[in-house]
């Protein structure tokens, strides 16, 4: 069996100029970078930015499980059957982290015969976007330091800075520090934090932002510390806006890219969804909307952390209406959530499966608190018996879902018509009636306890006292109308990671909250989830070789 970086690599691509004719984009609205890269001009959104908008499909999933779900494949694969069946489909995706490539998780280009290539260049610096959005953060650090080491005309309170360097790269060790030793030259001696670059608020702004002026205003607003008398300090009155703009200039552009079957595919952007608001751009999904009758993107990690944030956060923001939601699952996941080990999932176990769906079962309740048309889909594995598939089916078909088997791992576009056929029918004959979960009117506290209690089914939500002071502090300061972007593990709809399928009994508790007032949320972080990473024990980067050709091995 082929690796997927082999089948990557054995992709017949072709040049980007051929991939964006499919959207009548012209070369002259290419940047190219390479062959099979490009960014999309400023001018072609001016020229398109009239058109009428096709249909936005999310593809999102239960919580994830080492036994795998293939969001990401999913999402692929449906825009390759898409194509297939003769709709004019583009895929909307987030860029991958180095974080997860060099970690555990792997990178985010799909897996199998329904991937996003080329591979290798995606998932390993790309076209440089992290790299300005890092350089963009650090730039302001730096010149926060140096603006209390040169008078501090501002008055910031060194206990009270908030704004954190960042590097692209889960490395513990730079969770907390300490800057500022040496002479009175090196700088005011104080602790300081390193996030993961997808966490960075920059990240989040230049997703949200609609256009370069947005861009440059949200920059500014961005709160960076606090006065010795309580009040916020901007990047605006540190003057770096200008300058982190600059930086951003090309990153702002979307990029194009293709998938193994040549469907176009723009990526553009990456926030983690356990600890940022986890989807791509607002610039890149409205200009694919532009450019093709249906849009399928996606939203990181399980429904309960990527969707939610999808639809309360981005589309609330944006101004985006889902037209259909698909749901991924698969029958080794559902029973892993049953109590199953992973060496036990390929045998049929009924029992478990019925155990473990109620957090399929939880996923499509909250899915249709949003009003929006459900289709779930299992990816099909050769062990998943007959049974099996007729059981999950007959559960989601009993609970007002469209339902569909996937096998675009295997079979690529050819794998994905069924799902593809009833995502179509469902927005044809079901009307979506988005509404987000909740009101901006509502306090923090009432933002945090709809999400906890509604979306993870929790009973309640306590607070550390730290968070208690945070949130009168931000609500005092007039950010009390700003949506929430709940920072929580993945792998459970609590706060602890351990408790699968559907818990109850339980509470949420907030151990920190501080404004992102430039993307315009509140993150309120819970149980001990870290905005940076670290490595495992064995890191997938002791696999990651390049042979003397300069052909890269061991990248998943």
């Amino acid at each position: 069996m082929k690796s997927d970086i082999q089948i990557a690599q054995e992709a017949k691509l072709k040049h980007i100029r051929n991939v964006a004719e499919k959207l009548n984009i012209s070369e002259d609205d290419l940047e190219f970078y390479g062959k099979y890269k490009a960014k999309l001009s400023d001018e072609l959104w001016e020229r398109i930015k009239e058109n009428p908008d096709g249909k936005l499909v999310l593809v999102t999933a239960i919580n994830p499980t080492p036994a795998g779900e293939g969001k990401t494949t999913t999402t692929v694969g449906l825009g390759q059957a898409l194509g297939l069946m003769n709709i004019k489909s583009v895929i909307a995706l987030r860029e991958p982290s180095l974080g997860p490539c060099f970690g555990i998780k792997g990178g985010a280009a799909g897996g199998g015969y329904a991937q996003v290539v080329p591979m290798e260049d995606l998932n390993l610096h790309f076209t440089g976007d992290f790299h300005a959005i890092t350089s963009a953060n650090n730039l302001l650090a730096a010149m926060l330091d140096n603006h209390i080491q040169q008078g501090n005309t501002l008055n910031i309170d060194t206990n009270q800075i908030v704004w954190k360097r960042c590097v692209d790269m889960n490395d513990r060790v730079l969770r907390n520090i300490v800057v500022g030793l040496g002479r009175k030259a090196d700088g005011v001696v104080r602790e300081d934090h390193f996030i993961i670059t997808v966490a960075s608020e920059i990240m989040a702004v230049l997703c949200l932002a609609e256009d370069r002026k947005d861009l440059k205003e949200r920059l500014g607003r961005m709160v960076v510390a606090y006065t010795y008398d309580g009040k916020p300090v901007t990047a605006k009155q540190i003057n770096a806006v200008g300058s982190m703009a600059a930086l951003l200039k090309d990153a702002f552009k979307p990029n194009l890219i293709q998938t193994l079957e040549n469907t176009p595919a723009i990526i553009h952007g990456g926030p983690f969804a356990n600890i940022a608001h986890g989807c791509n751009s607002v610039r890149a999904t409205k200009t694919a909307l532009k450019l093709a009758d249906v849009v399928v993107t996606e939203a990181g990690f399980g429904a309960d952390l990527g969707a939610e944030k999808f639809f309360d956060i981005k589309c609330r923001m944006a101004g985006l209406k889902p037209a259909a939601v698909v749901l991924v699952a698969t029958v080794r996941a559902l029973k892993y959530n049953g109590g199953i080990p992973k060496t036990d999932l390929s045998k049929e176990n009924l029992e478990a499966l019925k155990i473990g769906i109620v957090n399929l079962e939880k996923h499509i309740e909250n899915l249709q608190k949003y009003g929006v048309p459900v289709v779930v889909t299992l990816n099909r594995f050769i062990t998943d018996s007959d049974a099996e598939l007729s059981y999950v089916k007959e559960f989601c078909e009993s609970r007002n879902c469209e339902f569909a088997l996937s096998e675009v791992w295997e079979k690529g576009g050819e794998g994905g018509i069924d799902l593809a056929t009833k995502v179509l029918n469902t927005m044809e004959t079901k009307k979506s009636n988005f509404m987000p979960l909740y009101h901006e009117k509502l306090s923090i506290k009432e933002k945090i306890a709809a999400i906890a209690m509604e979306i993870y089914g929790a009973d309640g939500v306590t607070y550390d006292p730290a968070a208690e002071s945070a949130i009168k502090t931000i609500e005092g300061l007039g950010y009390n109308e700003l949506p929430v972007c709940m920072a929580k593990n993945q792998y459970s709809l609590s706060d602890d990671a351990t408790k699968l399928g559907r818990p109850t009994g339980f509470t949420i508790h907030i151990r920190e909250v501080y404004v992102s007032a430039g993307a315009g949320f509140v993150v309120a972080i819970t149980g001990t989830v870290m905005t940076m990473p670290g490595l495992p024990k064995v890191p997938a980067a002791e696999g990651i070789d390049v042979d003397d050709d300069g052909r890269i091995t061991g990248l998943f």
